[in-house]
């Protein structure tokens, strides 16, 4: 199990370790998005979305569900399972999660049944206004570079 631990104090903080992970993502890459409302989880991916050059701001697609950035390589897709709780999750999610974009899944506990097996998992615990615990766990060595690059390997 591949682990990792960091404090972000800030909202800046947060983006920059979103954009330092970000590069280091392959295509087809599963990030899962955990923690309370507010957490910061859409903040994390307007962070990744922002070294890949997205220029606007970063909402998270809560009510729409899944919001496609196709104008940055590689595409990117954002998923909000919020709403899917306790619903018929067969709405052809899949088709993301096993494509050749990077996927961010806040909620990810709502579509458990069709989470890919190679998934990164990022645990955010809200501190206080500003600060913010990143809890980073895998299973799969497709992301050691990853975590050998934030241990400073």
């Amino acid at each position: 199990m591949l682990k990792y631990k960091v404090i972000s104090k800030s909202k800046g903080e947060t983006q920059a370790l979103a954009a330092k992970i970000v590069r280091l993502l392959k295509p087809s890459s599963v990030v899962l998005l955990t923690g309370d409302l507010g957490a910061g989880k859409t903040t994390f991916v307007g962070g990744a979305l922002k070294e890949l050059g997205y220029q606007d701001h970063v909402v998270s697609p809560t009510f729409n569900i899944l919001k496609c950035y196709f104008e940055v390589q590689p595409n990117v897709f954002h998923i909000d399972a919020y709403r899917l709780e306790d619903q018929n999750i067969d709405i052809g999610l899949e088709e993301f999660l096993e494509g050749e974009g990077i996927s961010f899944v806040e909620w990810p506990n709502f579509i458990e049944k069709i989470l890919p097996r190679k998934t990164i998992t990022i645990k955010i615990t809200r501190i206080s206004d500003n600060e913010r615990e990143f809890e980073l766990s895998s299973d799969s060595e497709m992301y050691r570079e990853v975590f050998d690059s934030l241990e400073g390997k």
